[in-house]
């Protein structure tokens, strides 16, 4: 039961949990690393998972944490060279434009994190808001913020009604 279970929810929620992280991340070998340890972590906790209110969510959030903590191990490991890594958003099969991407990219990590989950997810508000640990009124702040951000990096100045 636990099995059938899981792997319904896996095959019909896999592709969204990793567009969401690819948008956070941007780059799709990362988001695809994450999403499988997440979706690893999920399997031997669906007792506890299977019953979040929003499972999606949690995939999502534990790749994004599971990321954090890959680069605090590796920030140790590696002596930085002061070379910053580039976002290949070219490679990238999904259905995402590279463009917004780009622009993804370049917002706050807090207002990508709540694009992902607002947007992507689909979560509310009030879901959002307990999933990042956060107020409601935060999560608002930060997705009007980045709206804002997307808009002025995705309208061009010859076609500024395609915002509208």
């Amino acid at each position: 039961m636990k099995q059938l279970e899981f792997q319904e929810f896996y095959e019909a929620r896999r592709d969204a949990c990793l567009r969401a992280v690819l948008a956070s991340v941007g780059d799709r070998q990362l988001a695809e690393d994450l999403v499988a340890e997440a979706f690893t972590r999920a399997w031997v906790s669906w007792q506890k998972v299977g019953r979040h209110p929003a499972p999606s969510a949690w995939i999502v959030r534990t790749a994004l944490n599971t990321r954090v903590s890959w680069w605090r191990r590796r920030r140790r490991e590696v002596a930085l060279d002061g070379g910053h890594d580039v976002v290949d958003t070219t490679a990238v099969d999904t259905d995402l434009d590279p463009a917004l991407l780009t622009a993804l990219r370049r917002l706050p990590q807090r207002q990508r994190e709540v694009i992902v989950f607002r947007v992507f997810l689909d979560l509310d508000t009030q879901a959002t808001a307990k999933v990042l640990g956060i107020a409601p009124g935060t999560v608002t702040a930060h997705l009007s913020r980045a709206v804002t951000a997307l808009r002025g990096h995705l309208v061009t100045a010859d076609n500024p009604e395609a915002g509208s």
